[in-house]
């Protein structure tokens, strides 16, 4: 059996400077560029918790609240949510702040359900959750019935 592990023990927030490369010719950051930090900031959340490698099976409710300009800064906060047998829901606050003023805006959220490999490439048991704070414990009953309504979906 694999042990159990705090949400607190894999958590991450992670910044990056948006430049024009990340930009349309608006200054506007595209989405994808966002869509690409979200995955690889879950992808490091995942390992943490796991310890092996991990693969994106889905990203659920990628939502854009306000757009990100040229020179901002994003804040990835991120954290396991929910885990099942294999697979952990990984959920993803977007910030991004104004370096020259100091505001700070939610600029977009995701939950990314990510699968531990072992070494052969096939899914592998990953530590239970222990979720410690109320707001942990909501978001862990929220991703489990996220995942139950994804897998309802698959069976149509």
């Amino acid at each position: 059996m694999v042990e159990a592990k705090k949400v607190s023990e894999s958590a991450l927030v992670s910044t990056r400077w948006m430049f024009p490369s990340d930009a349309n010719p608006a200054g506007n950051v595209f989405g994808g560029s966002i869509v690409r930090y979200v995955d690889e900031v879950a992808a490091a959340v995942a390992m943490r918790h796991a310890r092996k490698n991990v693969v994106i099976a889905s990203m659920d409710r990628m939502d854009f609240h306000t757009p990100v300009k040229i020179g901002d800064l994003i804040i990835l906060k991120a954290s396991v949510n929910y885990v099942g047998r294999t697979s952990m829901e990984i959920g993803v606050r977007v910030e991004a702040e104004n370096l020259m003023t100091g505001e700070v805006r939610h600029a977009a959220s995701a939950y990314a359900t990510m699968v531990a490999l072992d070494e052969s490439g096939k899914p592998t048991e990953v530590p239970r959750l222990i979720p410690e704070t109320e707001d942990e414990k909501r978001r862990y009953r929220e991703g489990e019935a996220r995942r139950n309504a994804r897998l309802k979906a698959v069976k149509g």
